[in-house]
């Protein structure tokens, strides 16, 4: 077992009568300023400490670096250093959990891409739910090492969650591990030379969860049919899931301007944040970059069929007052759509995501490259290429097209009968 450094370590020069010492960190000084102070001689004294540079015996020696080390612990840069490398994890932590002193949000906001409010709520709810009473909390940032990572991911894993099931191999404590190792991160930014006992340790594998169905395209002409889509929002909005491939917190943060009618395309700038709390605010989009979607003439007719009905608001899918549906409507709306249409839900996990999956699946089946798809849905950074954008444009238009064939054989065969 290796010996503790003493705080000071004073000697005397063989060749003359002149003293020199060494700081170490056990002296309560950073590592970084202690390694300043490496068998130095009393001549580097500050001159505010002249008194101090010729002591004469070894007890002066001591006594005047004893005041040196008082000196520099009063200097304003090493006294936030200190009273960093003093915070313990827990405090640390909580940082990241509101909005205002959060380290990790000037350095977002300083690459244009604001915090996500989703975040700040998700990272507060692993801390205060999981890991606020784990005794990690108490260590300091300074003195943390792989072993009490390990032990913690430990007792997270064995940790039962409200279900009764444990938290190892959930998403819970994927999510978890994940905003502990992404704060680590950001200590480490801000404090060169500390070691991360992450380095060591390997992120967790990703959950499973249950995949999402999609549905094919005979099916996705279904829900087109007549009587499947009841008024000019469900059809609008239906359009908006399968045409253009939005989410949900996209399609309600639509403003008129977003809509390009001479290209035709549809620019994707913002979307609700907490979309489903009744405090939602509007933000950027999940992948913080606007994008370029299809704006298909089934969708272009939708919209206009709704703004006649309903007026022209501040959002494009409004109600005659102005207001929007709520986070629920997708949901109950799109379960009746597959009722109505007929279609099989038997152990398919339908939900109204799937329409992006569904869309996704489309046109990569079709030709579409992978890099198209993902640039259409905003699942990676957006680069403006018309290239893309057409490749895509050309599998939705086809779709729409056999769309807008089936209703009007459908219309046809309606009137004939009637009369």
């Amino acid at each position: 077992m290796s010996k503790t450094k003493k705080p000071v370590v004073v000697s005397k020069r063989k060749d003359s009568k002149s003293f020199f010492f060494t700081l170490n960190e056990t002296c309560g000084l950073p590592r970084k300023v202690c390694e300043q102070w490496q068998r130095k001689s009393f001549s580097n004294l500050p001159e505010s400490l002249a008194h101090l540079k010729n002591p004469k015996t070894k007890s002066a020696a001591e006594s005047s670096v004893q005041i040196l080390i008082e000196y520099l612990k009063k200097k304003p840069d090493i006294t936030d250093h200190i009273k960093s490398a003093d915070i313990t994890i827990g405090v640390w932590l909580k940082k990241f959990t509101v909005t205002e002193g959060n380290p990790r949000s000037a350095r977002n906001v300083a690459k244009n891409r604001p915090y996500s409010p989703k975040s700040i709520e998700l990272y507060n709810s692993c801390y205060e739910n999981h890991i606020k009473m784990d005794k990690l909390m108490s260590i300091k940032m300074s003195e943390i090492d792989e072993s009490d990572m390990m032990e913690f991911i430990s007792r997270m894993a064995e940790r039962k969650l409200k279900t009764g099931m444990k938290m190892g191999g959930t998403r819970t404590f994927e999510v978890v591990l994940k905003f502990v190792r992404m704060a680590f991160r950001e200590y480490g930014k801000t404090h060169p030379g500390w070691r991360n006992p992450f380095l060591g340790i390997d992120p967790p594998q990703k959950a499973e969860s249950a995949e999402r169905g999609t549905l094919c395209e005979k099916e996705i002409l279904s829900l087109f049919a007549p009587e499947v889509l009841c008024d000019s929002m469900e059809l609008a909005v239906c359009a908006a899931m399968f045409f253009a491939g939005l989410r949900r917190s996209e399609i309600f943060a639509l403003t008129p301007d977003c809509l390009d009618w001479r290209t035709p395309k549809i620019i994707v700038r913002q979307a609700w944040q907490r979309f489903d709390s009744k405090d939602r605010v509007l933000g950027p989009t999940k992948g913080k970059r606007v994008r370029n979607t299809p704006f298909h003439p089934i969708l272009q007719e939708a919209i206009k069929k709704l703004w006649k009905e309903n007026g022209q608001h501040n959002f494009v899918f409004s109600y005659k007052d102005g207001s929007t549906p709520g986070p629920s409507w997708i949901k109950g709306r799109f379960e009746k759509w597959l009722e109505r249409a007929g279609i099989d839900t038997e152990g398919r996990n339908l939900v109204p995501h799937s329409a992006r999956h569904s869309l996704a699946s489309l046109l990569v089946d079709r030709g579409a490259s992978v890099k198209a798809v993902q640039d259409l849905l905003g699942h990676s950074d957006y680069k403006t290429t018309n290239i893309y954008l057409h490749t895509t444009d050309m599998v939705i238009r086809e779709i729409g097209n056999k769309i807008d064939a089936a209703v009007r054989t459908e219309e046809k065969e309606r009137l004939r009968y009637s009369g």
